[in-house]
């Protein structure tokens, strides 16, 4: 049989196929735009809303997508021609798929074309949520200092020109401004992205913004505007070709950018909103006075986890994590990491047990069907390890527990920028905006065992605690001394 285009047209047709929205598309108002739609906001937030409106809830909570960047312009092009929707495919452990119609979306604009279009709807009274996954580039802030970069060329033109936005922070006050203006209410501003304090972040870097661009909204934003700290969870996978064939043959939908994910799905929230929110709690969405304990556990075991399985798996030449999983001496050496470093700085939390969300990440790791590829994982290692492995270790450091693993990896992650092909001499898919300056100081490892942690913008005063260095050492030397990283991994573990 013929494939079917997505749309709302065909959604009649495709029922017979696949299961398709229960609730009335046309009757759903936008009450959420978010900021960068890929991959984890539709299997995640969106996926949360097209929840609430199949239990008849959610109505008002129609989300408005918004692409920023140039890069965008194919993902405008899909949602447009699917009117909206796309496909979720869940993909569980046990070999089992579940495949659904997603209808929350109720529009998408392309800023670069349109940025009028994305104020106006910002600023509109029905928007009480303007949520964000923009990656920790586009909070523009410096590493080091966690201080806005006014040095951007974008920033610098937005301050010079505020009716002409490029960034969101230039939007967000665009916005807030016609709401002020207009006496409305503000709406709730909601990252959704990998940083730890999440919301307290967006907030000192829109409060440097505005202080230059528009220091009358100052105190205002500072007075009804809210930026919950949120902590968000759930593996999602690049859409591969083998996704779009899947649906083309069990479901004879023909979707030009599907979703794929696992059936784990976790956000914890600060309870603290400006205008409204979703009943998310009816979902299992935990809302809590204070997010850090649950971000603190979800960087330091699971996007830890990731980094420890990712980097020394690429080098040896597996694809993906749960490649690293079925092997047991990455999976044994990743429990370690987790039981005798992380678990030691995550601390008690209320409501988790420690030891089952562990074990849950095992599990979730090792699923068979998210095939979660390593250059997907290792990329922009450079921005990731500061925030997910560094801490660990400077914390085991002032206590004197156990570095050894997370030490290791770092190790293993000279090796990967300085050879940049695996134990099988195949190329190393290398993402990473500071490549080449890993990549020169890796090489020079091959006369000063610790110049790689002379990049002092990445390592700062890590590289000068004498037990790190110590540690460090030794795990160069036994991967200078045995190519198989394999094998070093596995004598670790034996000793």
């Amino acid at each position: 049989m013929h494939t079917i285009p997505l749309n709302k047209k065909n959604l009649s047709t495709l029922e017979g196929f696949i299961k398709v929205p229960s609730y009335d598309l046309e009757s759903i108002e936008t009450g959420i735009v978010h900021i960068g739609v890929g991959g984890f906001h539709r299997s995640h937030q969106a996926y949360y809303i097209h929840q609430l409106l199949e239990q008849g809830q959610g109505g008002d909570w129609g989300i408005c997508g918004v692409g920023l960047r140039e890069e965008d312009r194919e993902i405008n092009r899909v949602l447009h021609q699917q009117d909206f929707l796309y496909s979720l495919v869940t993909q569980h452990p046990n070999q089992t798929t579940h495949s659904e119609i997603i209808g929350s979306m109720t529009d998408f604009i392309l800023a670069v074309d349109e940025p009028q279009k994305v104020i106006d709807v910002m600023a509109q009274a029905n928007t009480k949520i303007v949520s964000m996954t923009i990656t920790e580039g586009g909070y523009n802030f410096d590493p080091h200092t966690l201080t806005f970069n006014f040095d951007n060329p974008l920033v610098q033109f937005e301050i010079q020109h505020p009716d002409q936005p490029q960034t969101v922070f230039g939007f967000l006050t665009a916005a807030l401004k016609i709401r002020k203006e207009k006496g409305d209410l503000p709406f709730t501003i909601l990252s959704c992205d990998n940083i730890q304090h999440n919301g307290d972040m967006t907030r000192n870097m829109l409060m440097s913004f505005v202080e230059r661009q528009a220091p009358s909204l100052v105190s205002w934003i500072e007075e009804h505007v809210c930026f919950p700290n949120t902590m968000v969870d759930r593996i999602t996978p690049v859409t591969s070709s083998e996704t779009r064939e899947y649906l083309h043959i069990h479901h004879h939908v023909h979707d030009e950018w599907p979703v794929i994910c696992e059936p784990y799905i976790q956000w914890v929230i600060e309870d603290t909103f400006s205008n409204g929110r979703p009943k998310l709690e009816n979902l299992g969405v935990q809302f809590v006075q204070d997010v850090s304990p649950y971000e603190k556990m979800k960087i330091r075991l699971l996007n830890a986890g990731h980094s420890v399985l990712g980097i020394p798996g690429a080098l040896y030449g597996h694809p993906t994590i749960d490649a690293c999983m079925r092997d047991s001496v990455f999976s044994e050496f990743m429990r370690k990491f987790m039981d005798e470093e992380a678990t030691k700085v995550v601390g008690k939390i209320e409501g988790i047990d420690l030891e089952e969300y562990k074990n849950s990440l095992e599990n979730r790791f090792v699923n068979p069907n998210i095939k979660d590829g390593l250059s997907r994982i290792c990329s922009q290692s450079s921005a990731k390890l500061p925030k997910f492995l560094f801490p660990t270790i400077k914390e085991n450091l002032l206590s004197g527990a156990s570095i050894k693993y997370g030490t290791f990896v770092l190790a293993a992650w000279c090796f990967y920028h300085w050879k940049r092909v695996d134990n099988n001499n195949h190329p190393i898919e290398i993402i990473d905006d500071l490549q080449d300056q890993l990549h020169q100081y890796a090489k020079a490892s091959q006369h000063d065992e610790l110049s790689f942690l002379k990049l002092s913008t990445l390592f700062g005063e890590l590289s000068e605690e004498e037990r790190f260095i110590q540690v460090y050492k030794r795990s160069m030397d036994m991967l200078n001394a045995e190519s198989n990283i394999r094998e070093v991994m596995n004598h670790m573990l034996s000793n």
